[in-house]
């Protein structure tokens, strides 16, 4: 029986790999003179068209006294234009029935507008308006800073567990400014002057940061006379931009603490140092990642909440950032449940990547996984245009879209057990234990 799931197993990769062989990207790249990154994907298959930015700008490339701006003009910057009304800028879309949305990590902030094909020049215009004429203005400044605090309300104060990540990042960095959440500061958006946000944006929202990055239905030769007519007459930035080049020391010693919070279950957090994006060494991890917390059958869940149900829940968040980034693994522990018993079981979970290897019917599951992933993530025209984009952005190379899977598939076991042994290990980590208000000692 369990040769016959192996088979299937095989079989099963073969057929994704089959698939995603199929589904090559073919992509034109080009230049403007003002350093517009431009990459163009064609494709017929469905009358859409996905139009997006990325300017490479995010938290860590803020000032250490003004933490939160690259998130912030995340909102701000859908507020108008000298040719958009404020309040408008998401009427274009919807009326002429697209979507559109924006996100900030630590390195770089993305905007898109998913449109029908024949809206293209809609899509240009309102991201060309973005980059040339967007109004940065004290009524604007002052709305989109209180839609940033009832964001932090709702995300982080308000929510079981949602400082997590704004606690682990200030332990697990020292000097870097991945110290700080994309969110960053309060105080800091409340006494920036209105000059500084202007400067923010001539420094950063200017053609040689960004890359446009366009798939769907066009047609390219077309599309690249309306691109010129669009962003062509946009200036070069001139202003220095800040591109942090600290490196993190080690740890030095596992980092521990207890945070006090609104819940009704104990839970433990585990972040550990990773490998950043790319490179031999971050394909390796993200497949140790997948197996040690990657869905309804990975180790931590199937042996702390199916086999032990010593938690309600157990998950990962990888943080694979353009430096050293972060594994965060976590668990909440059922009713009843020790948090130091919980968190001894999830370093057994842990060791033993560190001592055998891992089956080859489980290590051919999750490259199916994988896989799987890697191929739904064609599936759609935004999805191609973000891959394009960050990959082009992180590594210079937008052909990653079509490589990324080989690089997988060169990962072996013995490279699981490799990169275990040096990342998943209590002196390269924080370890936090969330408890109820009303408790005072840690059990």
């Amino acid at each position: 029986m369990q040769k016959l799931g192996a088979i299937l197993m095989v079989s099963l990769f073969s057929l994704l790999l089959v698939q995603a062989k199929s589904q090559t990207i073919q992509f034109e790249k080009y230049t403007l003179p003002n350093g517009l990154k431009i990459i163009l994907h064609e494709d017929h298959s469905a009358p859409v068209v996905a139009v997006t930015s990325l300017y490479h700008v995010g938290s860590k490339n803020e000032d250490t006294a003004r933490t939160g701006f690259a998130h912030f003009f995340e909102h701000l910057l859908f507020e108008g234009s000298d040719n958009i009304k404020r309040g408008e800028f998401d009427k274009y879309v919807t009326n002429a029935g697209g979507a559109l949305n924006a996100n900030t990590s630590q390195d770089r902030t993305f905007y898109y507008e998913l449109l029908p094909s024949n809206q293209v020049d809609l899509g240009l215009w309102l991201e060309s308006e973005r980059m040339m004429h967007a109004k940065i203005e004290q009524v604007g400044v002052n709305t989109q800073r209180e839609v940033v605090k009832e964001e932090k309300r709702q995300r982080m104060d308000n929510r079981p567990y949602g400082s997590f990540i704004t606690e682990m990042l200030k332990r697990a960095y020292k000097v870097h400014p991945y110290r700080w959440a994309p969110i960053g500061s309060m105080e800091h958006l409340n006494a920036a002057k209105l000059e500084e946000f202007i400067k923010f944006y001539k420094t950063y929202y200017v053609p040689n940061n960004c890359v446009l990055s366009i798939a769907g239905d066009i047609n390219i030769p077309e599309l690249k006379k309306k691109i010129e007519a669009y962003f062509g007459p946009i200036a070069k930035g001139s202003l220095p931009m800040n591109r942090p080049s600290i490196k993190e020391p080690a740890l030095g010693g596992e980092v521990r603490d207890v945070i006090y919070d609104n819940i009704q279950l104990p839970a433990v957090f585990h972040a550990y140092r990773a490998p950043k994006q790319g490179g031999n060494e971050y394909y390796a991890f993200n497949v140790l990642s997948n197996l040690l917390s990657g869905g309804e059958s990975s180790r931590m869940n199937k042996a702390l909440v199916d086999s032990k149900q010593l938690a309600a829940a157990a998950q990962s968040v990888p943080f694979f950032n353009e430096d050293e980034g972060l594994f965060i693994a976590l668990a909440i522990a059922n009713v009843g449940v020790k948090v130091d018993t919980l968190e001894k079981n999830m370093d057994s979970v842990v060791n033993e990547f560190k001592i055998n290897l891992v089956t080859e019917r489980e290590f051919q599951k999750v490259k199916n996984q994988i896989t799987t992933e890697l191929v739904n993530s064609k599936a759609t025209m935004a999805g191609i245009a973000e891959s394009l984009a960050n990959n082009e952005v992180y590594f210079g190379d937008a052909n990653l879209i079509n490589t990324e899977l080989e690089k997988y598939n060169k990962v072996t076991r013995q490279d699981i057990i490799n990169v275990a042994k040096k990342y998943l290990n209590k002196d390269n980590r924080v370890v936090l234990y969330y408890l109820p208000k009303e408790k005072t000692t840690a059990k």
